[in-house]
C-alpha cells in the first residue's frame, strides 16, 4: 500500500515536470493521469483559499474534503499567492525548467497575472501550455465560464439522456464533460510532447467542456446528419441496435447487449421460453436489427415479462453460457467490490498525513514495461512548498522570507524544514 512519504516515481512519464494551476475537476483530472503515469506534478494552490474542491463538503475523510482527495493524489502541493510580484517570481522560476503547464481559468485571467501563453512561451519555449475552459479559447463563447451542467445541455447530451419523449431533460449522473475534457487535455499534452521531440518547441493545447460533450454524440450526430432529425432520449436503449438495454429481473436489473444478429439468435435460444422463442425468431417485426429498431417498443414489451421470470444471477449465468454479452446494474459501492475492478487495481489506497487510509480510483491504463502507480495521497495545503522551492534553487533563507511575507504557505509541521 502506498504511503504519504514515498517520493519515487515509476511509469512512462517519469522525469516529466508538470505545473498544475488548475482547480476542481477537469484540469486536476488531466494532471492526475499524468502523475499516475510517472510525471512529477506540482499542484500550485492560491492563498488563502486553495482549490475550491477543498470546500466541497460533506463528505470528509478526517478533516479533508473527499472530493479534493480523490482528484489530487500523486501530486505535490505548493501554496502560493500570485498577487504580489514575489509570488509571480516564484512561479516564473518553476516554469523555466517545467515541461507542462495546466490551467483552467477563464480567458484573460492568466494574461492578467503575466502568465498568458505568449509570455510563458517566451520564458520557456519548450513548455507545453494546456488550457482547459468551458468553450475553448476562440469563438463567440470564449469568454463564458464553463460548468459540466451547462456543457451537457449545450452539447446535446441532455437531449439524448432520459426515459423518452415528453420527459424532462436529464443530466448524465457523472460530470462527464469535466472528466472527458481532462482526458482530452492529457491526450493533447502527450501529442504536443511528441511533436516537441522533432521541433524542440512547446505549443498551446486548447480544449473545452463543450467539445468534450460534443464528442459523446458521435452516433446521434451520425443519425442527425443522415436524416436531418435530431434523435431524442431512449432510456437505456441504443439508437442503432436492439435489443441493447437494461431489463428488470425478478430481483433487480441486468443489461443485455444482443447488438448483432448472432447475439440476437443466441439470446432467443437462451431465453428458454418455448412459447415465445419461435415467435421471436420468426416474427417479421423482430427478424432483423432494422425490424427490431422499427418495433423497439413492441420488442421491449415482449422481452420484459420474460426477464422478470428469473433472478438477475440466473439470467446472467444463462446468458454467459450462451455467449450473450450481459451484466448486472451495480451500485457504486458494489462496483468497488467487484472482483474484476479489484483484479484491475481500480480501487487503490493511500495513507494521508491527517486523514489516514484513503481509497481512490486506480489508473485505468496498464503498461507492460513501465507501469504507472499511485504513490501518495493528495497533499495538505502547501505540504511540499519548502521541498519544491528547494529543488528549484531557493535557499531556506529565501523560503523563510517568502513565508514571513505571506507569499507562500505550508503546514506548521514543515515550516522548519521537515517533510511530511
Amino acid at each position: 500500500m502506498p504511503d504519504g512519504t514515498q517520493h519515487s516515481r515509476t511509469g512512462p512519464l517519469k522525469g516529466l515536470k508538470v505545473i498544475d494551476l488548475s482547480h476542481i475537476m477537469a484540469g486536476p483530472a488531466c494532471a492526475m493521469l499524468l502523475a499516475d503515469m510517472g510525471a512529477d506534478v506540482i499542484k500550485v494552490e492560491r492563498i488563502p483559499q486553495g482549490d475550491d474542491s477543498r470546500r466541497m463538503v460533506p463528505p470528509t475523510i478526517g478533516d479533508e474534503s473527499a472530493a479534493f482527495l480523490i482528484m489530487n493524489r500523486n501530486k505535490r502541493g505548493l501554496a502560493l499567492d500570485l498577487q504580489p510580484e514575489a509570488g509571480r517570481n516564484v512561479l516564473s522560476r518553476l516554469l523555466r525548467n517545467a515541461d507542462v503547464l495546466i490551467e483552467n481559468f477563464r480567458r484573460g485571467a492568466m494574461e492578467q497575472m503575466g502568465f498568458g501563453y505568449d509570455a510563458v512561451h517566451a520564458l520557456n519555449p519548450k513548455l507545453v501550455y494546456c488550457s482547459i475552459s468551458g468553450f475553448g479559447r476562440t469563438g463567440p463563447y470564449a469568454d463564458r465560464g464553463g460548468f459540466d451542467l451547462v456543457a451537457q445541455g449545450m452539447s446535446g447530451l441532455m437531449s439524448i439522456t432520459g426515459e423518452g419523449p415528453g420527459h424532462p431533460p436529464v443530466k448524465i449522473g457523472a460530470p462527464v464533460t469535466d472528466i472527458t475534457a481532462g482526458v482530452l487535455a492529457c491526450v493533447g499534452i502527450l501529442a504536443a510532447l511528441h511533436s516537441r521531440e522533432s521541433t524542440g518547441q512547446g505549443q498551446m493545447v486548447d480544449t473545452s467542456l463543450f467539445e468534450a460533450g460534443i464528442i459523446h454524440t458521435y452516433w446521434h450526430s451520425a443519425m442527425c446528419f443522415a436524416t436531418g432529425r435530431a434523435p431524442g432520449p431512449m432510456g437505456t436503449a441504443h439508437p442503432l441496435n436492439a435489443p441493447y438495454q437494461a431489463f428488470p429481473t425478478s430481483d433487480g436489473w441486468i443489461t443485455v447487449g444482443a447488438a448483432n444478429q448472432g447475439n440476437w439468435l443466441r439470446l432467443v435460444d437462451a431465453l428458454g421460453a418455448p412459447e415465445l422463442c419461435p415467435k421471436l425468431d420468426e416474427d417479421p417485426r423482430f427478424s432483423t436489427n432494422a425490424d427490431r429498431m422499427r418495433n423497439l417498443a413492441a420488442l421491449t414489451a415482449t422481452l420484459t415479462p420474460v426477464f422478470q421470470r428469473r433472478s438477475s444471477a440466473e439470467w446472467l449465468r444463462r446468458l454467459e453460457q450462451a455467449g450473450v454479452p450481459a451484466g448486472p446494474v451495480l451500485e457504486v459501492g458494489q462496483m468497488h467490490a467487484d472482483p474484476q475492478a479489484l483484479a484491475r487495481e481500480m480501487v487503490v489506497e493511500t495513507v494521508h498525513p491527517t486523514a489516514g487510509n484513503v481509497k481512490a480510483i486506480g489508473l485505468p491504463i496498464k503498461f507492460s514495461d513501465t507501469p504507472g502507480d499511485v504513490r501518495r495521497a493528495a497533499p495538505l495545503f502547501g505540504q511540499h512548498t519548502r521541498e519544491v522551492l528547494r529543488e528549484n534553487g531557493f535557499s531556506d533563507t529565501e523560503i523563510d522570507q517568502l513565508l514571513s511575507q505571506g507569499v507562500i504557505q505550508m503546514p506548521d509541521s514543515v515550516q522548519k524544514g521537515t517533510t511530511l
